[in-house]
């Protein structure tokens, strides 16, 4: 089937598709990364011996769901305007 002329996207659309699609296998890889950190994190808690790695898998979930809302906020929900830091 072929396309209308009005229906090509611009390179702008194209460009910013190849970004979000960027985004989605980013986000992708952070669900999982946090979906093993928890999974290991209920494992290490089982374990007293285990202290520092349950109390470093602590903050790495922490950073990540951190991450995860940052990167679908500035993502999916962008303002015109740049965001500072």
């Amino acid at each position: 089937m072929a396309a209308t002329p009005g229906a090509q996207r611009s390179s702008e659309e194209a460009a910013h598709e190849l970004v979000m699609n960027g985004v989605s296998d980013v986000l992708l890889n952070i669900e999982h990364a946090l979906s093993r950190a928890k999974k290991v994190r209920v494992h290490a808690a089982k374990h007293e011996e285990e202290v520092n790695a349950k109390l470093a898998l602590d903050e790495a979930i922490e950073a990540l769901e951190k991450t995860r809302k940052r990167l679908m906020q500035d993502a999916y929900y962008r303002q015109e305007a740049l965001r500072l830091l």
